[in-house]
């Protein structure tokens, strides 16, 4: 996935220069210098939405700044546009640290997504027509991450021990000939009628209207590796407004919330 520096600049556009402050009202987190946290639009801002109003309550104010991609956010991290962002599993989290040479830590675990395969006129991946087209995600390892899924399915078989760190080359048999196009996660929902099916993240699914409970023709296990994360710059690691978002993040209230409000598709991860 190349970041795309329209919206690298559009999202640093969005977040307010602060202001040459005292330093006591640069205390991050209070009313003058919020803690500013991204997030991808949908279920992951749906619960940061929960999470501000939970923090507020200890006195730790929230700016939830919402992004449409899985790469800027990172980037504002790194460059200390934001000091947290709530949206990536550790896989990912890893890769663009090693590839970029990223300075940011994991700060504690947050949400599982399952991913899902969906299809408009199937019913099951053994339905899968000879030549079919699916659509994975084109960033390293969500892209492994969904053929990981679509051979556990039978659609293809993998390199021996092939993980998410898979790549379309691991394909090893393919009777079917299936087609993989990779595209941008973000972008999958709405090629799904163009393609005989797709494997969605779920974050990426539920705005489209799509629950992977209900929708899904395979998805992954509740026991999924693919922990999402709140995420910070390596210089705030042990500051002490992280300890306080992770207490707003994971308590009861958090998982009522998620129980309600997506009916089994998302599972805390704590």
């Amino acid at each position: 996935m190349s970041l795309n520096r329209r919206a690298l600049l559009g999202s640093a556009l969005a977040i307010p220069a602060l202001a040459a402050l005292p330093a006591a009202a640069q205390e991050i987190g209070s009313r003058e210098r919020p803690l500013r946290i991204g997030g991808t639009a949908g279920p992951h801002s749906q619960v940061l939405e929960k999470v501000q109003e939970i923090a507020a309550r200890d006195g730790l104010v929230l700016k939830i700044v919402p992004f449409t991609d899985y790469i800027t956010p990172n980037m504002a991290l790194a460059a200390k546009e934001l000091d947290a962002n709530s949206y990536q599993h550790r896989p990912f989290l890893d890769q663009m640290v090693k590839d970029r040479n990223l300075p940011l830590v994991a700060a504690a675990k947050t949400l599982v997504f399952p991913m899902g395969v969906y299809a408009r006129k199937l019913k099951a991946i053994g339905e899968l027509p000879n030549g079919a087209r699916i659509a994975i995600p084109n960033d390293p390892t969500n892209g492994g991450r969904a053929l990981a899924l679509l051979a556990a399915n039978g659609a293809f078989k993998l390199t021996e021990g092939a993980d998410f760190r898979a790549t379309v080359a691991d394909v090893t048999e393919n009777p079917k000939r299936i087609r993989i196009i990779e595209l941008e996660a973000a972008q999958i929902p709405r090629t799904l009628d163009e393609l005989d099916a797709a494997a969605i993240n779920t974050n990426f699914a539920i705005p489209a209207g799509l629950n992977p409970v209900r929708d899904a023709i395979a998805i992954e296990s509740a026991d999924s590796p693919y922990a999402n994360l709140i995420a910070v710059h390596r210089d705030n690691q042990d500051a002490p407004w992280v300890k306080r978002l992770v207490a707003a993040y994971q308590n009861d209230e958090i998982k009522a919330f998620v129980k309600e409000t997506f009916q089994g598709s998302v599972v805390p991860a704590f």
